[in-house]
């Protein structure tokens, strides 16, 4: 059973930095294509970062371009999310994900809050 567990959310002030960690087990994760997503309250799940199993190639939603790097450590079997100059807008449980063959996987997820 592949299990994702995400760690280093928190209450930062606008343009602070975080980075998310998510450590995966249960499968081969070098395999794996992963993925960061966020939820603010009373909105749908949006689509943050992601990183391929192949070639570590990187996309990232438009709204996190240029201040989010997404990265991972297949030795650690973890995924990363740097998130630098972070603002209100942020504000969000992150969760991270992978497909395999069809199934979905979550973490619990981690609250990032940025308030002043």
């Amino acid at each position: 059973q592949v299990q994702l567990v995400e760690s280093g959310g928190g209450l930062v002030q606008p343009g602070a930095s975080l980075r998310l960690s998510c450590v995966v087990s249960g499968g081969t994760f070098s395999n794996f294509t992963m993925g960061w997503i966020r939820q603010s309250p009373g909105k749908d799940r949006d689509f943050v970062a992601a990183i391929s199993w192949e070639r570590g190639r990187t996309y990232y939603a438009d709204s996190v371009r240029g201040r989010f790097t997404v990265s991972r450590d297949n030795a650690k079997n973890t995924v990363y999310l740097q998130m630098n100059s972070l603002t209100p807008e942020d504000t969000a449980v992150y969760y991270c994900n992978t497909r395999i063959k069809l199934l979905d996987y979550w973490g619990q997820g981690t609250q990032v809050t940025v308030s002043s």
